[in-house]
């Protein structure tokens, strides 16, 4: 099990609905997934799940409604990014808490949840135990990150494959996502098949990464999201 940080940052006072019961909606594009977060917090005295969704504009259209304390989002999300909804929801909502919970590697996406207006992050295949943790963290005014995380949050980690002048923050919250899916090894209509998009759109924004990255050729794009994946990893 990974050590988590249980806060190191404090960002607002514990607010409890009425009856003391609080109320999370989950944004999970993977049916089995999203009905697992039920079960997990079904049987939670002090948790109850009040919606859920399986892409970002419905998400927010009932978030909005229902008023969660809590949502739980993923970062993969047909048509737009839980990254996208993250700062859709911020945008207009200061209280709600925020939590994503991901297969997408913490340390390559930590950082950017974070920046976005995220409250914490997890990965999918923690135990349940932890997950209801990072509930109840995120909830109690805490940022849940793991360690490593909170250690290049303080500038102590700093990706050494990425060369000057080629920031990953130029990218798009989109295009990031696309970056660690080719560093992963995934072709373009791979790609496409698992955002819900064109492989003509996938290709598109490819192009514009490497414009914004000063290379030149595919295989220099693919060399740097592998370099980019692995050293994000250790």
């Amino acid at each position: 099990m990974s050590v988590r940080l249980l806060c190191f940052m404090s960002k607002v006072s514990k607010t409890e609905s009425a009856n003391g019961v609080r109320k999370v909606f989950i944004v999970e594009d993977h049916p089995a997934f999203r009905e697992g977060l039920v079960q997990i917090l079904k049987g939670e005295q002090d948790l109850t799940v009040c919606g859920k969704a399986g892409d970002a504009v419905q998400a927010f259209q009932s978030i909005s409604q229902l008023k969660p304390d809590l949502v739980l989002v993923d970062i993969t999300l047909p048509g737009k990014s839980g990254l996208e909804l993250i700062k859709e929801i911020r945008a207009v909502n200061q209280k709600v808490k925020l939590l994503v919970v991901s297969m997408h590697d913490e340390a390559l996406y930590a950082d950017r949840v974070l920046r976005a207006g995220g409250d914490g992050y997890i990965m999918k295949q923690e135990d349940p135990e932890e997950i209801l943790d990072a509930i109840r963290d995120v909830l109690a005014g805490h940022i849940y990150v793991s360690e490593a995380v909170m250690a290049s949050q303080s500038g102590v980690k700093k990706k050494a494959d990425e060369p000057k002048g080629r920031s990953i923050d130029l990218l798009a919250d989109s295009e990031l996502e696309i970056l660690g899916m080719l560093g992963r090894g995934c072709s373009n209509h791979e790609i496409a098949r698992a955002l819900k998009i064109g492989a003509a759109e996938v290709g598109s924004k490819c192009a514009e990464m490497k414009k914004k990255l000063g290379l030149k050729r595919t295989n220099e794009l693919i060399r740097y999201a592998v370099c980019w994946v692995e050293t994000g990893a250790t």
